[in-house]
């Protein structure tokens, strides 16, 4: 596992990702999702995602591999991470999300962010093979719920947005925007 953080970490470096905020700060949390140092810091308000990210990355190894170790399968669920991590930081995600998402002004995660969200998936997905199936159910819809209600933003609306945007969610997301924040 921490083979697959260092090539993620070495990938983006070579991609000329920044390894930790422009600011010169590595903080543990960062909760302005508008601000430049949104994703830039250890964790953020979309770290409930990596964290839901894990739980489901456990539900579908877990039905496609069963016959699969725990360790084997949380190796494999940070490898589906640490690939999206790198596809997330590329110009043709960063330029999707700028152009159909809220999110106007991000240019990508800082490597320590993409750590980060690696580390929080990893802990959703253990915490998913110790909990009863109801509660990982409940956990994720909470992560979601509370996502939302703070930042108009969560998982499932983060997909919806890349893949098929709709205007109504977009300005919706948009309305917690403050006043400096182009519209």
């Amino acid at each position: 596992m921490a083979g697959i953080l260092a090539i993620v970490a070495g990938t983006q470096f070579a991609m000329g990702r920044l390894p930790i905020c422009a600011c010169g700060e590595v903080k543990l949390w960062h909760g302005d999702v508008w601000s430049s140092g949104n994703s830039q810091h250890l964790t953020d308000w979309y770290t409930l995602s990596h964290l839901a990210h894990g739980f489901v990355f456990y539900a579908l190894l877990r039905w496609l591999r069963p016959g699969w170790s725990v360790a084997w399968r949380a190796v494999t669920a940070l490898a589906i991470e640490g690939a999206w991590e790198i596809a997330e930081n590329t110009p043709l995600i960063i330029d999707r999300y700028r152009a159909v998402t809220a999110s106007l002004d991000y240019y990508g995660d800082s490597i320590v962010n993409s750590f980060g969200d690696g580390v929080a998936m990893l802990a959703g997905f253990f915490l998913a093979a110790r909990l009863p199936v109801a509660a990982s159910v409940l956990v994720v819809l909470a992560l979601e719920g509370v996502a939302a209600w703070m930042i108009r933003d969560n998982l499932a609306l983060n997909i919806l947005m890349l893949l098929w945007p709709i205007e109504a969610v977009r300005e919706w997301q948009m309305q917690g925007a403050p006043p400096s924040v182009g519209r």
